[in-house]
């Protein structure tokens, strides 16, 4: 799967890593409900590194379009609750 970070770029996934990184998002969503801005943006800064550790960046040349798109580091729980599906920023997966 090809997953862009706002501002960082597309990394390849192998989907074998989904229950890892399903894993901070369960968390990330669960500081969002109760507000928790430090641990939101430990889990943010947590999601975004595993994908990078786990992943694979493709090519600036790379012409396909992203399955699934991440906020950026900055963005705000407001901004990131914008961006979710009820399943969270891994919807489906």
């Amino acid at each position: 799967m090809i997953v862009r970070i706002m501002g960082e770029g597309q990394v390849k996934l192998d989907d074998s890593h989904f229950a890892e990184l399903n894993k901070l998002d369960d968390e990330l969503l669960e500081e969002m409900e109760n507000g928790d801005e430090p641990g939101f943006r430990r889990t943010l800064e947590a999601l975004l590194d595993a994908v990078h550790r786990l992943g694979a960046p493709v090519e600036d040349d790379f012409l396909e379009p992203s399955e699934l798109i991440l906020p950026e580091r900055d963005a705000t729980i407001e901004e990131v609750r914008a961006m979710l599906s009820d399943d969270g920023l891994f919807p489906g997966v």
